[in-house]
């Protein structure tokens, strides 16, 4: 005969506190599912419903560098360094270049040779730029006011009066041949350069005016050689264009004669020119006066039209 035993119902207010009273410990009924120990099976699932730990395939295609390879660098502090060579280069300005190389050329003169063949070659307007420099600052260096061809005002602008001759003196032969095989140019730059003299003040004491005399004296030899050396080529054809003989004569009238050489030279190569196609003209009496050199029948293209045509042996 089964008996049951009643068990007294404990309810919450009749636990005892186990703060108060710590050797009476509570149990609880807890059910056996929960404890026990789950097996190795229990705990891993199914084989289809695990994440595979592994990695894809597509992770052992990549190669990754090394993890000390992509490591960043650590940034030094802010300190100062000099520039490098072109930024350097950068900085300076035309005087301070030309300073520099011309110090390294003193230190070093193998390198002025090699200076000389790589930089371009210098054209008329570079160069009348440079003299046009140079008179601008003789121009600033006079004093304001007062009487500006005194010998106060020349005891001013002495050295920069100096510096500008000496740069003419040695611009000039650049351009003379046979250095300059174009006589365009030759008479080009001459053109200019002898403007410049003609703007030289004309200073009250005779030895003063020394200078722009012998500035004249200068430009005038370098006409004569031009214009002997370009009668020699083609013809004296660039001679014959551009009205240098107008422009010379203007230059003359502006020097007070000291142009009269070069003058001459031009006039007796123009003169035999003129004479050339004089006779020309009248042995062939149909051809016109626009046409008369060879130049403007080749441009034209009636070159020899009106000549006579010899049929048969040579």
């Amino acid at each position: 005969m089964s008996s049951i035993v009643a068990t007294p119902s404990i309810f919450p207010h009749q636990h005892q506190n186990p703060r108060l009273s710590p050797s009476h410990p509570m149990s609880y009924n807890i059910p056996n599912s929960a404890g026990r120990k789950r097996k190795a099976e229990d705990e891993e699932p199914p084989a289809d419903d695990r994440m595979s730990t592994s990695p894809s395939p597509s992770m052992h295609q990549r190669h990754l560098p090394p993890a000390q390879r992509i490591t960043k660098r650590p940034r030094s502090g802010a300190t100062g360094r000099p520039l490098s060579l072109p930024r350097l280069l950068e900085t300076l300005d035309a005087d301070s270049l030309r300073t520099v190389l011309q110090t390294i050329c003193q230190r070093h003169p193998g390198l002025g040779s090699e200076i000389e063949t790589t930089a371009p070659r210098p054209s008329v307007t570079s160069t009348l730029a440079v003299l046009k420099h140079y008179e601008s600052a003789l121009q600033a260096a006079f004093p304001f006011g007062g009487n500006p061809t005194s010998d106060y005002a020349y005891n001013r602008v002495r050295p920069a009066l100096h510096s500008f001759l000496e740069a003419l003196a040695d611009f000039t032969p650049h351009f003379l041949p046979p250095h300059e095989p174009q006589a365009a140019q030759s008479l080009s730059f001459l053109d200019s350069a002898t403007e410049l003299i003609h703007r030289l003040p004309d200073w009250s004491t005779y030895q003063h005016r020394l200078h722009k005399q012998n500035a004249y004296d200068e430009i005038a030899k370098a006409w004569t050689v031009v214009i002997h050396e370009a009668a020699k080529r083609a013809g004296g054809i660039h001679l014959q264009y551009g009205g240098w003989d107008h422009k010379l004569g203007k230059h003359n009238h502006e020097s007070g004669g000291k142009l009269q050489e070069p003058v001459n030279e031009l006039s007796k190569h123009l003169g035999w020119i003129g004479s050339s196609q004089q006779q020309q003209q009248q042995q062939y009496p149909g051809r016109s006066d626009d046409l008369g050199s060879v130049r403007q029948e080749l441009l034209s293209g009636t070159y020899g039209s009106n000549l006579p045509v010899r049929v048969g042996p040579w």
